[in-house]
């Protein structure tokens, strides 16, 4: 196991159960687990939304990377605007 950064601290959990674990990790998600009794494992966590969860499957990955490749090869322009805005019924 790895050494840890900061020598173990002494935290008191208040009446409301609540501990802090310092201003440099205010407004953080974390990811608070208990193997045993007693024992509780805080990691921190970047929390996805359900609707974005998507995209970082891996077919979806795969596809975002191809249109990306794919727009680098093919620049913006405007021919033919009118007949596209007409076939997406923006009048």
């Amino acid at each position: 196991m790895a050494s840890a950064l900061h020598p173990p601290a002494i935290k008191l959990v208040g009446s409301n159960g609540q501990i802090s674990l310092g201003k440099q990790h205010a407004g953080r998600h974390v990811l608070v687990e208990e193997p045993e009794p007693g024992v509780w494992i805080v990691r921190t966590a970047t929390v996805i939304p359900d609707n974005e969860r998507w995209l970082h499957e891996p077919a979806a990955a795969a596809a975002l990377q191809a249109a990306m490749v794919w727009s680098a090869s093919h620049p913006p322009a405007d021919a033919d605007l009118d007949e596209t805005l007409m076939r997406l019924g923006c009048d």
